[in-house]
């Protein structure tokens, strides 16, 4: 199987514009869409991560329309980017798909819960919360002071954004750092990151969605010390949509998939085949 790293980065036409995106895993397995955080293109994907659940599934992951190798212009909200993935998996001729969104990749797989749930089987939301959580709207502000924290430091920008100021998730942050390290894909441009920016704020000051009619099996994870995007907004999200759980990691920040990666990843593959017809099929 070809490593995530390895993966030739592809790109197919969407309403006209080239949507650029990679693809591994297991033929012919159900697929699972990644929708990255704020201003990530494909060398922000954790290969552990990926690389793990794609021994089970086939996995894409692909850069908003605006960001890295994708053309046009990065949307000013979350709906408009919601329409562009499912017009990007539509695309690609797939049917169903597993989600698991990460920070705006998780506003974003809420919005498309939303306006294309037959689309959908299940979902993860990591280090995200839901619209109108005010507490949202510090992004901007706490992006941009370690940003300087970073490059005062001369150090990575996630180990702040992402991690927990203390020794042992430092370390972990750091081994994350190390194994994303790539360059095939092209710099976010600031205009794209402030749109973005622009798009995130809308969603702290948007109304609520309602989930009341939502049936679809969610798994909200996060670590009990997100700066980013306050914890508390996960446990609001599990307490909304009606089939969710929710597991806290002690001592994770909002990049807690990445810090207790194979953790995750072994509770992600067993809730993803939990809910999900071929892997039930061959139960019975």
């Amino acid at each position: 199987m070809t490593s995530y790293k390895a993966a030739p980065i592809e790109r197919i036409a969407v309403q006209g514009q080239a949507i650029a995106y990679k693809r591994v895993g297991k033929p012919g397995a159900s697929p699972i869409l990644f929708l990255n955080h704020l201003a990530a293109n494909l060398d922000g994907c954790d290969p552990l991560i990926i690389d793990t659940l794609a021994q089970h599934f086939e996995v894409y992951c692909f850069d908003y329309p605006g960001i890295g190798r994708s053309e046009g212009k990065a949307p000013l909200s979350i709906e408009a980017m919601a329409s562009a993935t499912i017009g990007f998996v539509r695309a690609l001729g797939l049917e169903h798909i597993h989600l698991l969104g990460l920070s705006l990749g998780g506003f974003v797989a809420q919005a498309i819960l939303q306006e294309a749930p037959t689309l959908v089987e299940s979902v993860i939301l990591a280090g995200t919360g839901p619209a109108g959580d005010r507490g949202i709207a510090r992004v901007p502000r706490i992006t941009f002071y370690d940003m300087l924290r970073g490059a005062l430091t001369a150090s990575d920008v996630r180990l702040y954004l992402f991690f927990p100021q203390t020794s042992a998730a430092r370390a972990r942050g750091k081994d994350f750092i190390q194994r994303s390290k790539s360059s095939q894909d092209k710099p976010t441009t600031l205009p794209s990151f402030l749109r973005q920016l622009r798009a995130v704020v809308a969603w702290a000051k948007a109304p609520q969605q309602d989930f009341a009619g939502t049936q679809h099996r969610v798994w909200v994870v996060n670590g009990d010390k997100d700066r980013m995007v306050p914890t508390q907004g996960s446990y609001a999200l599990a307490e909304r949509l009606p089939n969710a759980t929710l597991t806290i990691y002690k001592g994770a920040g909002h990049g807690a998939i990445f810090q207790e990666a194979e953790l995750f990843t072994q509770q992600a593959i067993a809730f993803y085949k939990a809910n999900d017809p071929l892997y039930s099929s061959n139960k019975d």
